[in-house]
């Protein structure tokens, strides 16, 4: 029977070829698209996921708030590890975990600057699930200048040689680190990147006991059926008992006055799997990705996907008339209406498995171009994991369902007298239907065009918005702790560069925030604030040209420099303060507060993405004692290629030859809204796909409509219209559906578009540019894919048109 349906199916389908081939084309586009977004779903949803002991692991998370500035980040102090077990009977184990950031490693002639790499306690491998190829997990971080070296590292310094025992430099320390073990890579969708992991102890603050400094990423393990709750509820005891006398010391003040005053500061427990896709929490080890796009780009797999089903709805269900003969004679024969439906849903699902395979060829050459787009490693491993062929069996059936489910009953429903006598026609009110699924296709199309048309909007202001100083011509360069006290003479030397406008020195830049620090006003005692802080030198503000709204800036002149700072307008605000000169600053210490005098507000200057209001910030002039960060040069745009390798040259001679680590400011604030242009790359390339299957579908049925009314037309041109008089009567039903399309699309995309760029702080407004452009494009597109049957039908001669059949 079953051998039959298939003969009977496949028979069937090659009288309808040209269709076929519209509905297989838009199918695989569907399933291929869908797919595509499905990879890039699942690995932003993070490799983490698959820990084996996800359920027990979790991260401690700080939620502060002080003078009205809340901060909510993985920041704890390296004395909380220790603690925990002890005090916490549900804490099995802790490891902490700190970003070294930029760092030269050296082996023998190689030299290189490397990323990634972590500091870790020795319990990192009992946490996370990654495999070992060389090394006890016992013992490979059990004591200092220990380091655990990933695969690809492994085989970059030594080759196909034997890494364990190896000695290599790596930073600035005297001491050279052992390498204890060889672990395979880290997956690139984790919630951190190490190439290297460094015993944490070898870190001179792992041993330290002050509890306000929240310096390093924490993690818990949990013993089993521990609640989370449970936990977090102890969290306030502890800061009672360890944070109090710190509150008391620093602050002169009690930790409960302290919260009493509307501050926070509490601890908390995030689970492993949150991480990646916890956009609100600071700190870490890499940006989270954003789950609202997942939710976006899963719709949108889902909306493409409805799109070139209705296509083949729509395809079927017109040419009813065409095969209601077929289903007539087949009734008469002896078929079923049951019999009648299986074939029909058997030619869907062989449409649909086609339709895959074709799918499956698009993504094998799509992935490399969609990999560099997105700047990702995904793979379509079909034999990797035992469910990944069922699940695509299984989806690619309920897609032929999905498709073919309305058209089979609709078509198996026909009367056989009525079809065999020529009333086809009269059976098949199935026109509202249509419209209303091409309704559809067009509304989805329209509203992912005006949505990328915004996202890319937006985009673009961020990019062109003045942020307060001149990014341009900036080149920032990283490790300056390198340099150390020579920091004033490698300056001169700097200056002394053809193309060299002016160099600059600074703990923490634009774009690069290092440190929030709580302060105090004197005379106000019972109020603290946080403030964004920064030591700069004296050249720091002429160098990225920020505008003084009033005092003057840094100045060797004046000795008492070394005790004032400059505040931005933003902490004049929020901090209320009328006299500048009356104004002091108070910094706790360890044994009386450090005291500042303000000399002057510098404008706003957006210091963190647009998404975020400006916040206070302070800047402080820089002491020996703490010439790290960056060193910050301004350069001519004529030659610099140059000018860098004399750069290059200059910055060698300082740091012993160390390589030069350096960045383009602009290009780094670009990089800030690096996801947001990803998506809208993304929101683009499946918007043109989704109304490209819409326009397959059109197309398709306007060929349909223009054979049904070719005896039409030869009359309407026997009585003397025009071709383009034809070609209105044909596309203004078209012209009807599109804009039906936009009414619907329009508040739709309103609603969420504002939802969207609520994330911005600094945002667009929507008007009305946007909206029109969607009508407009997806107007010309359905115009122009008709164009071609309605014109050649309507330059077709009247004579051929009236004897069609």
């Amino acid at each position: 029977m079953i051998k039959n349906l298939l003969r009977h199916s496949i028979s069937s389908l090659k009288r309808q070829r040209a269709y076929i081939i519209i509905n297989i084309l838009g199918l695989s586009i569907g399933i291929a698209c869908s797919l595509l977004i499905t990879l890039y779903v699942i690995n932003e949803a993070g490799y983490d996921r698959f820990n084996f002991k996800k359920d027990w692991i979790f991260r401690v998370i700080l939620n502060g708030k002080i003078g009205g500035q809340e901060i909510t980040g993985s920041f704890t102090p390296a004395v909380m590890g220790p603690t925990l077990p002890r005090e916490f009977p549900e804490v099995e184990d802790f490891l902490r975990m700190n970003d070294v950031g930029p760092t030269v490693v050296e082996y023998e002639q190689q030299i290189f600057t490397d990323n990634d790499i972590i500091q870790a306690d020795s319990s990192f491998f009992n946490f996370f699930t990654l495999p070992l190829i060389k090394g006890d997990a016992s013992s490979l971080l059990n004591g200092p200048h220990k380091v655990v070296v990933s695969e690809s590292t492994a085989k970059k310094l030594f080759g196909n040689g034997d890494p364990i025992d190896k000695l290599i430099k790596i930073g600035s320390d005297s001491v050279k680190y052992v390498i204890s073990g060889v672990m395979k890579d880290i997956p690139e969708n984790s919630h951190f990147e190490a190439s290297m992991v460094t015993s944490f102890m070898t870190n001179p603050r792992s041993a330290e006991q002050v509890w306000l400094n929240n310096s390093f990423s924490l993690y818990v393990l949990l013993k089993p059926n521990t609640s989370k709750a449970t936990v977090d509820s102890k969290f306030n005891d502890l800061i009672v008992k360890h944070v109090g006398p710190e509150v008391q010391k620093y602050m002169g003040t009690s930790i409960e006055e302290f919260l009493k005053r509307g501050n926070k500061y509490r601890f908390y427990l995030q689970k492993l799997t949150d991480i990646h896709l916890d956009n609100t929490v600071q700190g870490g080890f890499k940006a989270p990705a954003d789950p609202k796009y997942l939710v976006i780009f899963g719709s949108i797999a889902i909306l493409i996907v409805a799109i070139a089903a209705i296509n083949f709805m729509n395809l079927a269900t017109a040419q009813a008339s065409r095969r209601s003969k077929e289903v007539g004679v087949k009734k008469i024969s002896g078929s079923t209406r049951g019999m009648l439906v299986a074939q029909f849903l058997s030619e869907s699902f062989i449409l649909a498995f086609i339709a895959l395979i074709l799918a499956l060829v698009i993504i094998k050459l799509s992935l490399p171009y969609f990999n560099g787009l997105l700047s990702a490693k995904l793979s379509l491993k079909l034999f990797s994991e035992w469910y990944t062929i069922p699940a695509l069996l299984i989806f690619t059936a309920i897609v032929g369902i999905i498709s073919g489910s309305y058209p089979a009953f609709f078509l198996s429903s026909f009367n056989p007298y009525e079809v065999l006598k020529g009333n086809a026609r009269n059976t098949s009110g199935n026109g509202k239907l249509r419209r209303i699924l091409v309704v559809f296709q067009f509304a989805v199309s329209i509203l992912l065009i005006v949505g990328t048309l915004i996202m890319n909007k937006q985009i673009k202001y961020m990019l062109n918005k003045d942020v307060g100083f001149n990014k341009e011509q900036l080149v920032v360069i990283e490790r300056a702790h390198i340099i150390g006290k020579k920091m004033r003479s490698f300056k001169e030397s700097v200056k002394l560069i053809p193309g060299v406008v002016n160099v600059a020195s600074a703990t923490a830049i634009p774009g690069r925030t290092n440190n929030n620090n709580g302060y105090m006003i004197e005379g106000r005692k019972d109020e603290t604030f946080l403030m964004t802080t920064s030591w700069v030198d004296y050249d720091f503000l002429d160098t990225y040209g920020m505008k003084l709204a009033s005092g003057r800036s840094f100045n060797e002149s004046f000795t008492t420099d070394k005790q004032a700072c400059i505040i931005n307008e933003s902490a004049v605000k929020n901090f209320s303060i009328s006299d500048l000169e009356k104004t002091r600053i108070l910094k706790p210490g360890e044994t009386s507060p450090e005291t500042y005098s303000i000399i002057g507000v510098v404008k706003n200057f957006n210091f963190e993405s647009l998404r975020n209001p400006i916040q206070p910030y302070v800047l402080i002039l820089q002491g020996e004692d703490n010439y790290w960060g960056y060193i910050t040069v301004r350069i001519s745009p004529a030659n610099y290629s140059n000018t860098i390798n004399a750069i290059e040259k200059v910055w060698k001679e300082y740091s012993s030859n160390a390589p030069l680590q350096y960045y383009f400011l602009d290009a780094d604030f670009e990089k800030m809204y690096s996801q947001e242009k990803q998506n809208a790359r993304m929101a683009m390339i499946f918007s043109l796909l989704a109304i490209f299957i819409a326009a397959l579908g059109l197309f398709g049925l306007t060929s349909y409509t223009v054979e049904q009314k070719t005896k039409e037309i030869g009359v309407r041109k026997a009585m003397g219209s025009s071709a383009a008089g034809i070609y209105f009567e044909i596309s203004k039903e078209i012209i009807i559906l599109v804009s039906i399309s936009a009414l619907i699309a329009w508040p739709i995309i309103y609603y969420y578009a504002g939802r969207w760029l609520e994330n911005f702080y600094y945002r667009i407004n929507l008007g009305l540019l946007s909206f029109v452009a969607g009508l407009t494009i997806a107007m010309g597109i359905a115009l122009v894919t008709i164009s071609y049957r309605v014109v050649k039908a309507a330059r077709i001669n009247p004579a051929q048109s009236l004897k069609y059949e």
